[in-house]
Protein backbone atom coordinates (compact mmCIF):
# COMPACT_ATOMS: atom_id res chain seq x y z
CA UNK A 1 0.00 0.00 0.00
CA UNK A 2 1.04 3.72 -0.70
CA UNK A 3 -0.26 6.51 0.36
CA UNK A 4 -1.00 8.73 -3.06
CA UNK A 5 0.05 12.80 -2.87
CA UNK A 6 -2.57 15.53 -2.36
CA UNK A 7 -4.73 15.63 -5.56
CA UNK A 8 -3.27 17.23 -8.16
CA UNK A 9 -5.82 16.22 -10.78
CA UNK A 10 -9.50 16.99 -11.43
CA UNK A 11 -9.60 12.92 -10.72
CA UNK A 12 -7.41 13.05 -7.93
CA UNK A 13 -9.92 16.07 -6.32
CA UNK A 14 -12.80 13.98 -7.18
CA UNK A 15 -11.30 10.78 -5.11
CA UNK A 16 -10.49 12.66 -2.09
CA UNK A 17 -13.95 15.04 -2.42
CA UNK A 18 -16.60 11.46 -2.88
CA UNK A 19 -13.88 10.02 -0.56
CA UNK A 20 -14.22 12.27 2.60
CA UNK A 21 -17.84 12.61 2.31
CA UNK A 22 -18.53 8.97 1.99
CA UNK A 23 -15.90 8.16 5.31
CA UNK A 24 -17.51 11.18 7.05
CA UNK A 25 -21.12 9.93 6.20
CA UNK A 26 -22.42 12.66 4.33
CA UNK A 27 -23.38 10.23 1.54
CA UNK A 28 -25.22 7.20 3.60
CA UNK A 29 -24.44 3.09 2.80
CA UNK A 30 -27.37 2.50 0.40
CA UNK A 31 -27.40 5.51 -1.33
CA UNK A 32 -26.61 6.00 -4.93
CA UNK A 33 -24.17 8.31 -7.01
CA UNK A 34 -24.48 9.30 -10.27
CA UNK A 35 -21.28 9.02 -12.17
CA UNK A 36 -21.70 12.54 -14.14
CA UNK A 37 -22.93 14.66 -10.94
CA UNK A 38 -20.01 13.32 -9.21
CA UNK A 39 -17.75 15.17 -12.11
CA UNK A 40 -19.43 17.86 -11.33
CA UNK A 41 -18.47 19.16 -15.19
CA UNK A 42 -15.88 17.46 -15.54
CA UNK A 43 -15.20 14.48 -18.17
CA UNK A 44 -17.46 11.47 -17.42
CA UNK A 45 -13.96 9.83 -17.97
CA UNK A 46 -12.21 11.53 -15.00
CA UNK A 47 -16.08 10.64 -13.21
CA UNK A 48 -15.12 7.05 -14.42
CA UNK A 49 -11.76 6.89 -12.92
CA UNK A 50 -12.64 8.31 -9.48
CA UNK A 51 -15.08 5.44 -9.20
CA UNK A 52 -12.92 3.50 -10.11
CA UNK A 53 -10.35 4.02 -7.54
CA UNK A 54 -13.11 4.73 -4.64
CA UNK A 55 -14.62 1.16 -5.64
CA UNK A 56 -10.86 -0.58 -4.90
CA UNK A 57 -11.13 1.40 -1.76
CA UNK A 58 -14.63 -0.38 -0.82
CA UNK A 59 -16.42 2.91 -0.45
CA UNK A 60 -18.41 2.25 -3.48
CA UNK A 61 -19.75 -0.50 -5.37
CA UNK A 62 -20.64 0.07 -9.37
CA UNK A 63 -23.71 -2.02 -10.85
CA UNK A 64 -24.48 -1.84 -14.20
CA UNK A 65 -27.97 0.29 -15.13
CA UNK A 66 -28.33 0.75 -11.13
CA UNK A 67 -25.49 3.30 -10.67
CA UNK A 68 -23.21 3.61 -8.06
CA UNK A 69 -23.84 2.36 -4.72
CA UNK A 70 -21.73 3.72 -1.30
CA UNK A 71 -21.17 0.59 0.34
CA UNK A 72 -21.46 0.89 4.52
CA UNK A 73 -18.14 0.71 7.02
CA UNK A 74 -17.98 -2.67 7.19
CA UNK A 75 -16.76 -2.87 3.21
CA UNK A 76 -13.96 -0.30 3.66
CA UNK A 77 -10.78 -1.33 3.15
CA UNK A 78 -9.70 0.06 6.49
CA UNK A 79 -5.89 -0.17 6.20
CA UNK A 80 -5.39 2.37 2.79
CA UNK A 81 -3.63 5.32 3.96
CA UNK A 82 -6.48 7.79 2.11
CA UNK A 83 -9.65 6.15 4.24
CA UNK A 84 -7.20 6.32 7.85
CA UNK A 85 -6.92 9.98 6.47
CA UNK A 86 -10.24 10.63 5.66
CA UNK A 87 -11.24 9.19 9.39
CA UNK A 88 -8.45 11.28 11.11
CA UNK A 89 -10.46 14.68 9.76
CA UNK A 90 -13.79 13.60 10.19
CA UNK A 91 -16.34 12.82 12.74
CA UNK A 92 -14.60 9.18 13.13
CA UNK A 93 -11.42 10.41 14.23
CA UNK A 94 -12.16 8.95 17.60
CA UNK A 95 -12.71 5.70 16.69
CA UNK A 96 -9.95 5.67 14.28
CA UNK A 97 -7.15 6.71 16.76
CA UNK A 98 -8.29 3.80 19.11
CA UNK A 99 -8.90 1.25 16.22
CA UNK A 100 -5.35 2.35 15.22
CA UNK A 101 -3.56 2.47 18.73
CA UNK A 102 -5.14 -1.67 19.24
CA UNK A 103 -3.78 -2.40 16.49
CA UNK A 104 0.01 -1.04 16.98
CA UNK A 105 0.02 -2.62 20.43
CA UNK A 106 -0.94 -5.48 18.67
CA UNK A 107 1.73 -5.69 15.79
CA UNK A 108 4.65 -3.43 16.90
CA UNK A 109 5.95 -4.77 20.55
CA UNK A 110 5.96 -8.16 18.43
CA UNK A 111 7.52 -6.82 15.07
CA UNK A 112 10.50 -5.04 17.92
CA UNK A 113 10.76 -8.77 19.23
CA UNK A 114 11.18 -10.46 15.94
CA UNK A 115 13.44 -7.45 14.58
CA UNK A 116 15.73 -8.56 17.46
CA UNK A 117 16.51 -11.49 15.57
CA UNK A 118 16.12 -11.22 12.04
CA UNK A 119 17.06 -7.58 11.16
CA UNK A 120 20.21 -6.95 8.87
CA UNK A 121 22.92 -4.89 9.26
CA UNK A 122 21.37 -2.44 7.11
CA UNK A 123 18.29 -2.24 9.17
CA UNK A 124 19.96 -2.31 12.44
CA UNK A 125 21.65 1.12 11.40
CA UNK A 126 18.98 2.41 9.59
CA UNK A 127 16.77 2.20 13.13
CA UNK A 128 19.69 3.85 14.82
CA UNK A 129 20.06 6.82 12.07
CA UNK A 130 16.79 7.35 12.59
CA UNK A 131 16.36 7.62 16.45
CA UNK A 132 19.33 9.72 16.22
CA UNK A 133 17.64 12.08 13.83
CA UNK A 134 14.60 12.02 16.27
CA UNK A 135 16.67 13.04 19.10
CA UNK A 136 17.92 15.68 16.89
CA UNK A 137 14.67 17.24 15.77
CA UNK A 138 12.62 16.64 19.65
CA UNK A 139 12.04 20.15 19.82
CA UNK A 140 10.33 20.43 16.88
CA UNK A 141 8.61 17.24 16.94
CA UNK A 142 5.67 18.04 14.97
CA UNK A 143 7.79 19.11 12.16
CA UNK A 144 8.63 17.87 8.59
CA UNK A 145 11.94 16.16 9.68
CA UNK A 146 10.95 14.74 13.05
CA UNK A 147 8.24 13.22 11.50
CA UNK A 148 10.23 12.02 8.42
CA UNK A 149 12.60 10.04 11.34
CA UNK A 150 9.59 8.60 13.03
CA UNK A 151 8.18 7.22 9.66
CA UNK A 152 11.60 5.35 8.98
CA UNK A 153 11.80 4.16 12.09
CA UNK A 154 8.59 2.48 11.81
CA UNK A 155 8.69 1.24 8.66
CA UNK A 156 12.30 -0.34 9.29
CA UNK A 157 11.15 -1.82 12.65
CA UNK A 158 8.10 -3.18 10.30
CA UNK A 159 10.50 -4.81 7.85
CA UNK A 160 13.17 -6.06 9.96
CA UNK A 161 10.55 -8.32 11.37
CA UNK A 162 10.84 -10.49 8.74
CA UNK A 163 7.37 -11.15 8.54
CA UNK A 164 6.19 -9.79 5.26
CA UNK A 165 2.87 -9.28 6.65
CA UNK A 166 4.08 -6.98 9.13
CA UNK A 167 6.24 -5.32 6.29
CA UNK A 168 2.98 -4.31 4.53
CA UNK A 169 1.26 -2.48 7.65
CA UNK A 170 4.41 0.46 6.97
CA UNK A 171 1.60 2.37 5.20
CA UNK A 172 -0.61 1.79 7.90
CA UNK A 173 1.76 3.19 10.47
CA UNK A 174 3.35 5.89 8.39
CA UNK A 175 -0.72 7.48 7.74
CA UNK A 176 -1.05 7.43 11.29
CA UNK A 177 1.73 9.45 12.30
CA UNK A 178 1.42 11.76 9.76
CA UNK A 179 -1.92 12.29 10.56
CA UNK A 180 -1.49 12.83 14.49
CA UNK A 181 1.08 15.62 13.34
CA UNK A 182 -1.17 16.85 10.62
CA UNK A 183 -4.42 16.69 12.98
CA UNK A 184 -2.42 18.79 15.87
CA UNK A 185 -2.20 15.50 18.10
CA UNK A 186 1.69 15.86 17.90
CA UNK A 187 3.03 18.22 20.64
CA UNK A 188 6.03 20.73 19.51
CA UNK A 189 8.56 19.11 22.12
CA UNK A 190 8.22 15.22 21.95
CA UNK A 191 8.21 13.70 25.17
CA UNK A 192 11.77 12.69 26.05
CA UNK A 193 10.93 9.35 27.55
CA UNK A 194 8.89 8.86 24.10
CA UNK A 195 12.18 8.96 22.09
CA UNK A 196 14.53 7.48 24.56
CA UNK A 197 12.45 4.73 24.49
CA UNK A 198 12.53 4.80 20.35
CA UNK A 199 16.73 4.49 21.09
CA UNK A 200 16.12 1.74 23.45
CA UNK A 201 14.43 -0.42 20.73
CA UNK A 202 17.29 0.31 18.11
CA UNK A 203 20.01 -0.33 20.66
CA UNK A 204 17.96 -3.69 22.13
CA UNK A 205 17.35 -4.93 17.80
CA UNK A 206 20.99 -3.83 17.15
CA UNK A 207 22.29 -5.68 20.09
CA UNK A 208 20.04 -8.43 20.12
CA UNK A 209 17.93 -8.61 22.72
CA UNK A 210 14.24 -9.49 22.33
CA UNK A 211 12.70 -9.04 25.29
CA UNK A 212 13.60 -5.64 25.81
CA UNK A 213 13.00 -4.06 22.04
CA UNK A 214 9.74 -5.47 23.05
CA UNK A 215 8.99 -4.08 26.02
CA UNK A 216 10.59 -0.62 25.18
CA UNK A 217 7.90 -0.71 22.02
CA UNK A 218 5.21 -1.40 23.94
CA UNK A 219 5.41 1.73 25.82
CA UNK A 220 6.10 3.84 23.17
CA UNK A 221 2.50 2.12 21.67
CA UNK A 222 1.11 3.19 24.84
CA UNK A 223 2.63 6.74 25.17
CA UNK A 224 1.84 7.72 21.81
CA UNK A 225 -1.65 6.64 22.79
CA UNK A 226 -2.21 8.52 25.89
CA UNK A 227 -0.86 11.61 24.18
CA UNK A 228 -3.35 11.74 21.22
CA UNK A 229 -6.03 11.37 23.34
CA UNK A 230 -4.87 14.30 25.44
CA UNK A 231 -4.03 16.38 22.43
CA UNK A 232 -7.79 15.35 21.42
CA UNK A 233 -9.43 16.34 24.72
CA UNK A 234 -10.04 12.79 26.67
Amino acid sequence: MTQRPAPASVHDALVERVGAAIVHGRYAAGSRLVTAELAEGSSRGAGREAVRVLESLGLVRARRKTGVEVQPESAWNVHAPEVIRWRLAGPGRDAQLRELSQLRGGIEPLAARLAAVHANDDQRRDLVDAVMDMARTEHDANGAVYLSADIRFHRTLLAASGNTMFAALGSVVEAVLAGRTQHHLMPHDANPLAVRWHQDVAFAIAGGRPSEAAAAMGLIVAEADDAMREAAGH
